[in-house]
């Protein structure tokens, strides 16, 4: 029996809408993570910040952190108005209780406290800083009341899928880090790293690392980082990201992983002329896909002000041309079309 004229166009109605809705269901199912550097708003120029506002620095890239489900940072500071300061190192920060709000409504929803100065004030400070993170919804990976608490992971349920967060400090003073019995953060010592690592990856289907290492101001990855990053993606990492330096360092690919070596400042109040790009890394997972895409940021605060911002065209092109350049001992190079910035891995 032959299809009415009607019948048929309904039918091609169907299969048409049904095409079309295909890619739609597909990146439904996409996990987007933005993992950015340092966060520090804290020290000289905290009045000029408290001033404009502390949603101030982030209103540059707002809008690109909205697309993340998690956006991952590396807070560089307590955030506290008590404790006791550590006076044996030449810099130290404590940031307001505003700031948590700030970095919240920013869309940050995860922050590694595994650096050098998370213990500035002291375990009183720490403990004041995690029930500010608390109270604004951010979660914390890299430090706690004691090295147990320190070394748990973050775990999410996104889309169906499992992503484990960890972070460690490979990072002076060693008094910092946590012990048995003392608050502090969680140390890279590759047993405990390892061990770790396993852990997560029998839980998870992702699992994303955070180390705070590296020489300050230098674009060299120094070796113990490489062997560190190496050993991490054997246990079962897909991706490492780095901070400390306070500039971008190389990208490498190693197995079914990524290592962004260092990320550099995001949001970061200081005045130095050293720390002037920076990105977002935007992480694609599904089962199909792992993509890492950059996108370059402005973050030299005689040209920003204090606010980060996008950095597209020619400007967004030397900065991937940097990164390129970064990671040509690496074998690394960044694909770049119509505008996007990415590395499958």
């Amino acid at each position: 029996m032959q299809k009415s004229p009607m019948k048929s166009i309904l039918t091609y109605i169907f299969m048409f809408t049904t095409l079309l809705c295909q890619p739609l269901q597909l990146r439904a199912e996409e996990i987007i993570i933005n993992a950015v550097g340092d966060i520090m708003l804290a020290g000289k120029w905290a009045p000029l910040l408290r001033q404009k506002g502390y949603d101030y620095p982030f209103n540059g890239v707002r809008k690109e952190l909205a697309a993340g489900d998690i956006n991952i940072a590396n807070l560089e500071s307590p955030i506290a108005t008590g404790g006791k300061e550590y006076s044996e190192k030449k810099y130290r920060f404590r940031a307001e209780p505003q700031v948590a709000r700030a970095i919240s409504s920013a869309g940050f929803n995860l922050v590694t406290l595994a650096n050098n100065h998370s213990m500035d004030f002291g375990g009183e400070a720490l403990a004041e800083t995690l029930q500010h993170l608390s109270d604004n919804g951010i979660t914390w990976i890299g430090a706690g009341e004691n090295l147990s608490e320190a070394r748990k992971m973050a775990l999410y349920t996104i889309k169906g899928k499992k992503i484990a967060f960890l972070a460690y400090s490979l990072t002076q003073p060693i008094e910092f880090f946590a012990r048995r019995d003392r608050p502090g953060t969680a140390p890279g010592y590759e047993k405990l790293v390892t061990a770790d690592i396993v852990g997560a990856r029998s839980q998870a289907d992702y699992v994303i690392v955070s180390f705070h290492w590296g020489r300050e101001a230098t674009e060299t990855v120094l070796q113990f980082q490489r062997y560190t990053a190496h050993s991490a993606i054997e246990a079962g990492a897909d991706v490492i990201i780095g901070h400390h330096p306070h500039i971008l360092q190389g990208i490498e690919c190693y197995r079914n992983g990524i290592i962004f070596y260092s990320l550099g400042n995001f949001a970061f109040a200081s005045k130095s002329s050293v720390a002037d790009v920076s990105a977002i890394v935007r992480f694609t997972l599904d089962d199909n896909r792992r993509e890492a895409e950059i996108l370059p940021l402005d973050v030299l605060n005689r040209r920003v002000n204090f606010q980060t911002q996008l950095l597209t065209g020619a400007k967004g092109a030397a900065v991937i041309e940097k990164l390129n350049r970064l990671s040509e001992t690496f074998n690394t190079r960044i694909q770049s079309s119509e505008g996007r910035h990415t590395i499958p891995f």
